[in-house]
C-alpha cells in the first residue's frame, strides 16, 4: 500500500488536524464519542483528512464501512449497499454509507439515496471538495448536517510527515531515513496543506534516497522532483474560482496593489482564463475608478487586446500592468451610483412620453404636430437653458460631482 494509506489515522486521537470539528467539547467529536453521529457532507480540499474522518466514524461508533465513489458508482451500487445494510440493520449492526466526491451524483442518484438516510437504514456521510450549497441536492441537505474541513496548517503537515519518518510499523522508520531540515520544511510548504500530497512525495524521496551510494538522506533536491510544483487548491471551475476572483476585485477597490498582485498570480498560476480576469478589469475600470481617473478604462481595454492578441504565458505583463494602475488610481463609483439613480426612477415612476423640443422631426406631418419645436441647439448659446427630462422628473440630479 502506498505510505499515504498505511499512515491513515485509526482513531481521533491518531487524527491530525481539524482542531475546530474534532478538538476536546466540539459538537463532532461529542457526538461520535458518545455514539450519536448524524448523517453529514464533509466539504474540504484535497488531502484534509474527509475518507479518515469517515473511515474513525465508522469504527468509534461499531458501524460497518461501506465506501464508494460517486465518479464510478450508480443507482445498482446503491441499491446493493442499502440491500446489504437493511440485512445488518435486522441484526442490530448499523452501516456508515461513505460517498466520496458526492458532487458528482447527479439529482437522481442524490435522491435515491434519500428515503435510506430518512429511515436510518444507513448513516450517510458524503465527501466534497465543491460548495455543497451548488453541488447537493437541498433535499439531502436537510437531513444531513455539513462540516467545513480546512487544509492543513504547517504544523500539522509536519506532525504527519514526522510521524512517517518514524513508524517502523507504517511509516517509512525501519528504513531510518535521514532528512535535512531543509528538505522539511520544503516540503511542508511544497504539500500546501494536503497530508496525501506530502506523504506522496515523500514516499518517492525516501525510495530515491535509499537507491544512493551511502547514506540515504532526503534532501531538498530530491523533494523539489518528488514534488515538481505547490499542490495547488485553485480551481477555476468551483469555489475558489469566485472567492479569489472576488479577493482581486475588493484589494484593487482598496488601492492595495500588493494584495491585488498576489491574488492575480493565485489565478494565473491555477491556469484561471486570462480573459475572464481582463474582463472583470475593464468592469471595474468603469465602476470602481470611473470618472476620477476615466484612463482606466483605456487601460483596461487594451490589456484585454494584449492578452487576447500575445497569449499566455507573456500575457501576464498585461494582466499586471492593469492591474497595478487600476489599484493606485484614485477611485469613484460615480459612474454607478448615478445610474442607479437613473434606473430606479425608471423603473418606479411613470414612463412619461420624450417631451416634444427633444423629438426626432423628420416629416412635414411631425413638425406639424409640434416635433422639434423649441429645442436649442447647445452649440450656439450654452447659456441658454432648456428641461431634457420628462416633465415629472424635471429638476432631477442623479450626477454629484462632488463625489468624484
Amino acid at each position: 500500500m502506498p505510505l499515504a494509506a498505511r499512515m491513515r489515522p485509526r482513531t481521533l486521537d491518531e487524527f491530525v488536524g481539524q482542531n475546530e470539528l474534532l478538538g476536546a467539547g466540539r459538537a463532532l467529536r461529542a457526538a461520535i464519542e458518545r455514539d450519536a453521529v448524524p448523517s453529514m457532507v464533509l466539504w474540504g480540499p484535497p488531502g484534509s483528512g474527509k475518507t479518515t474522518l469517515a473511515q474513525i466514524i465508522a469504527q468509534s461508533t461499531g458501524a460497518y464501512f461501506e465506501g464508494m465513489s460517486a465518479v464510478s458508482a450508480g443507482v445498482a451500487d446503491l441499491r446493493r449497499v442499502v440491500r446489504d445494510a437493511g440485512a445488518r440493520r435486522r441484526v442490530g449492526k448499523r452501516t456508515v454509507l461513505f460517498i466520496d466526491e458526492i458532487h458528482r451524483f447527479n439529482k437522481a442518484q442524490q435522491d435515491a439515496v434519500l428515503p435510506y438516510v430518512e429511515d436510518g437504514t444507513v448513516t450517510f456521510i458524503g465527501a466534497t471538495t465543491e460548495n455543497p450549497s451548488f453541488e447537493v441536492n437541498s433535499a439531502l441537505l436537510s437531513r444531513a448536517r455539513v462540516f467545513v474541513l480546512q487544509p492543513l496548517a504547517d504544523d500539522d503537515i509536519g506532525t504527519i510527515v514526522d510521524r512517517a519518518l518514524t513508524d517502523t510499523e507504517r511509516g517509512l522508520g525501519a528504513a531510518k531515513p535521514e532528512m535535512d531540515p531543509d528538505a522539511r520544511r520544503l516540503l511542508i510548504s511544497l504539500a500546501n496543506g494536503d497530508a496525501r500530497a506530502a506523504l506522496n512525495a515523500l514516499e518517492f524521496a525516501a525510495a530515491s534516497a535509499a537507491a544512493r551510494e551511502g547514506a540515504p538522506a532526503i534532501d531538498s533536491a530530491l523533494i523539489r522532483e518528488a514534488m515538481q510544483r505547490r499542490g495547488s487548491q485553485y480551481d477555476k471551475a468551483g469555489d475558489m474560482h469566485y472567492d479569489v476572483i472576488s479577493a482581486f476585485i475588493k484589494s484593487i477597490r482598496a488601492s492595495d496593489p500588493d494584495a491585488a498582485l498576489y491574488w492575480l498570480a493565485r489565478m494565473i498560476d491555477g491556469g484561471e482564463d486570462p480573459l475572464f480576469i481582463v474582463r472583470r478589469l475593464v468592469v471595474l475600470a468603469s465602476e470602481d475608478v470611473g470618472l476620477a481617473d476615466s484612463k482606466g478604462l483605456q487601460v483596461a481595454v487594451a490589456a484585454q487586446q494584449a492578452v487576447h492578441f500575445v497569449g499566455m504565458p507573456e500575457g501576464f505583463y498585461a494582466l499586471a500592468h492593469a492591474t497595478l494602475y487600476l489599484a493606485t488610481a484614485p477611485k469613484s463609483n460615480e459612474v454607478g451610483r448615478a445610474y442607479a439613480a437613473a434606473l430606479d426612477d425608471v423603473q418606479n415612476t411613470r414612463n412619461e412620453p420624450v417631451p416634444l423640443h427633444l423629438r426626432n422631426a423628420p416629416t412635414g406631418l411631425m413638425r406639424q404636430l409640434g416635433y422639434g419645436k423649441g429645442y436649442h441647439y447647445a452649440h450656439d448659446d450654452y447659456s441658454v437653458t432648456q428641461v431634457n427630462l420628462p416633465p415629472g422628473l424635471s429638476g432631477r440630479r442623479y450626477y454629484d460631482k462632488k463625489r468624484l
